[in-house]
């Protein structure tokens, strides 16, 4: 094996741009065509200062384990004892632990007894709705329960989001018009169907006790939900607005400011970091679960988009409030982006189109003309501050992101720090997009540089290594890596005094991988390759699901090859096939785990989003590498970047975007200690190619073969014990 592949514990040589260079024998793939510091006193906590009666953590851990029916876990009483060294110290933490560590407690239990003490709020920030719920009415409850004799008094903690994620009771009272977009217009069934949800929304705020989207089930269009709800610049602020008192978001705020713990998403946390006016609470620590998306969901954030149809609304809406000469103006200018887009090709913007530069200009000067005529706050009727309201935040929200765009490309190609592209989506209206390079400088700043911040998941050292995501947060190489038994990082990495300090920690899993999983790579497979899944993968993966009896969860690269597989599997088996899309996610997930002989094959949202323990699922299959695409507008933009700098702009973007994906994937086997079962990769550059080994070493450690007789047979013997 060449020197050069790195190996579990290694750290890539990142700033090499040769170090995983192809040489005859190796081909890029086609998509490219422990101890820690004594902290200073400037960061020391003291947390004795107004709570030197509350218990241990050990004393709180153990009421907590055995209040939630658990045993005492080596890795989980590692990685509490950890986060509480780093609230004490002012040092940042991540933390890798596998499924089953119970992390969630490892982190609460800290969390709780620091809030209690120093009262204060702690602020747990997550990537999916599906774990907010699992904490706010499971895990959270339980904890306040188990520990409030302990404590002296019930911890309390309450869940926050975005003001847009609750119904605004003004505009359910008539506060502002209705306001269709352009197909509901001409559609008079779509119409007709935007009016029903509307009415159900209506029906609904009086039965609601937190206007909360989520809890409306089943859930309604974009659409409907925009006319009853406003954005933080869109509302009138409680002291103006008549229903200001009942306000859902308002008791939301309330509710949080007054709770230890509140539980958030990465985007309302970005969205704090990025505005000058807070929306959190004060607080002094963060927890970051599901650390991994934390980057893409900070991105999306600070990501600003325009299209012609917004650029309308914006001047209907001023035409309610201005001069509708002036409000024609801006209608004109989208009229003008609106032509320019729709002969625009979906691509990044190296440099700015002379049509696409014009429609711009003239947006963003028509726009500045109507924030001008808006003008100040001024007293006038309630109908009429909201109407002006809701045009003002558009309007202004219309003008600054055509400057941003523009102004992107003031600088020169290697100083930019936005990307710019055009985007055509499916079923959406061609878009100009702007997204930050990177986000590290951001979470440096306005996160690790004013808070206490825990970073954990059950995948974020990739590579072996914890510095492949540290860097795309905007943190040093580890100073001193602390490792936990079995853990995956062997090697302390270079010292670096500079930025700020912070200490990774693997915990391990409480699985034993080796005895539990095989990781198969089908290396007499041929690469793959644009058009589709080769007959060599089909056949490959029908003689997998067979011996599995069932039991397969497909996650493919794309909803085409997705399909594909279905369709033709359907025809070669006897047991069930599902593909996403044929019905919601969460029912097919539910279908799939109710019948051990059915299969579900999907794309993205199920290599992160599937929990099936037991013998439904014994056999995960993935069909290739999943690098991002060549034409990722971002990705690309940064793997050149990096490339610029001297760096492998390859590995540090797309290898990282696959690592992660591959051992999000790979999670979804073992979900209890008595799961069993096979991962299988069809791709065999992840046993063959350079890069190989970076990828292998970001995934548990399974037992490894490439021998497809010796797997099947053991997916023979694990469908004959299910049976």
């Amino acid at each position: 094996m060449p020197a050069s592949v790195p190996q579990r514990g290694s750290v890539p040589r990142w700033s090499d741009p040769n170090a995983f260079d192809p040489d005859e024998h190796d081909e890029l793939p086609p998509e490219i065509a422990a101890d820690v510091a004594e902290p200073s006193n400037e960061v020391r906590r003291s947390s004795g200062r107004r709570g030197g009666g509350v218990p241990s953590l050990r004393a709180l851990m153990e009421i907590a384990v055995a209040a939630v029916g658990g045993t005492e876990r080596t890795g989980q009483s590692q990685m509490a004892e950890a986060v509480e060294h780093s609230i004490r110290s002012g040092e940042h933490l991540a933390v890798q632990a596998g499924t089953g560590t119970g992390k969630s407690l490892a982190y609460l239990v800290p969390a709780i007894r620091h809030a209690v003490a120093e009262e204060t709020t702690v602020i747990v920030s997550t990537a999916t709705i599906a774990l907010q719920r699992q904490l706010v009415d499971r895990d959270l409850p339980r904890l306040a329960t188990a520990l409030t004799d302990a404590l002296g008094r019930a911890p309390k903690f309450a869940i926050l989001k975005g003001r847009r994620n609750y119904l605004c009771l003004n505009r359910v009272d008539g506060g502002a018009p209705e306001e269709p977009d352009e197909g509901a217009l001409f559609d008079p069934f779509a119409a007709s169907a935007l009016e029903r949800q509307v009415k159900r929304l209506r029906e609904w705020s009086s039965e609601t006790e937190t206007g909360d989207r989520d809890e409306l089930v089943p859930g309604v269009t974009d659409q409907a939900w925009r006319q009853v709800s406003v954005t933080a610049k869109e509302c009138l602020g409680a002291h103006r607005c008549p229903v200001g008192t009942d306000c859902f978001a308002e008791r939301a705020r309330a509710e949080a400011g007054r709770a230890d713990v509140v539980v958030t998403n990465h985007a309302l946390l970005a969205i704090d970091a990025l505005d000058d006016r807070p929306i959190l609470p004060e607080h002094d620590v963060v927890m970051v679960d599901e650390a991994h998306d934390l980057v893409d969901r900070v991105t999306s954030a600070a990501t600003g988009e325009l299209t012609a149809g917004s650029v309308k609304l914006a001047a209907r809406r001023c035409g309610r409030a201005i001069d509708q000469e002036i409000a024609d103006r801006l209608d004109e200018a989208g009229e003008g982006l609106d032509a320019v887009l729709q002969d625009a090709q979906p691509r990044r913007l190296e440099e700015l189109p002379r049509d696409l530069g014009g429609a711009l200009a003239a947006t963003r000067d028509a726009a500045a003309a109507c924030v001008t005529a808006l003008g100040p706050e001024r007293k006038e009727d309630v109908e009429g501050s909201t109407a002006r309201k809701l045009a003002l935040a558009l309007t202004e929200d219309v003008h600054d992101t055509a400057v941003r765009v523009l102004e992107a490309f003031d600088e020169e190609d290697d100083r930019r720090r936005d990307v710019v592209w055009v985007a055509a989506d499916p079923n959406r209206p061609p878009t100009v997009r702007v997204a930050p390079l990177g986000v590290g400088g951001l979470l440096r700043e306005r996160l690790f540089g004013q808070r206490t911040t825990v970073l954990t998941s059950a995948t974020l050292a990739l590579g072996g290594s914890f510095d492949t995501l540290a860097r795309q947060w905007g943190l040093p190489p580890e100073q001193r890596a602390r490792k936990a038994e079995g853990a995956a990082t062997d090697k302390e990495v270079p010292s670096d005094d500079g930025g700020p300090k912070w200490t990774g920690l693997d915990v391990g899993s409480p699985f034993e991988h080796q005895r539990s999983g095989i990781l198969y790579i089908a290396r007499h497979l041929p690469q793959p390759g644009r058009d589709g899944l080769p007959p060599q993968y089909l056949d490959e993966l029908t003689e997998l699901v067979r011996a599995a009896g069932g039991r397969t969860l497909g996650l493919f690269s794309s909803m085409r090859a997705a399909r594909q597989a279905s369709e033709e599997l359907r025809q070669r088996l006897d047991t069930p096939v599902l593909c996403q899309g044929e019905d919601s996610t969460a029912l097919l997930v539910t279908k799939f785990a109710d019948d051990p002989r059915t299969s579900l094959f999907g794309t993205l949202s199920l290599w992160q989003g599937v929990d099936v323990p037991g013998q439904s699922l014994q056999l995960v299959v993935m069909d290739r590498i999943p690098f991002p695409r060549p034409d990722d507008p971002l990705a690309s933009a940064r793997q050149k970047a990096v490339s610029e700098h001297g760096g492998n702009g390859f590995l540090t973007i797309a290898g990282t975007h696959a690592a992660l994906l591959l051992a999000q994937g790979a999670g979804r086997l073992l979900r209890s200690i008595d799961d069993r079962g096979v991962i299988a990769v069809l791709d065999p550059r992840l046993a063959t190619a350079r890069y190989g080994g970076f990828l292998r070493a970001s995934l548990p450690p399974f037992w490894t073969t490439h021998d497809p007789e010796v797997v099947r047979g053991a997916l023979r013997r694990l469908d004959a014990a299910a049976s």
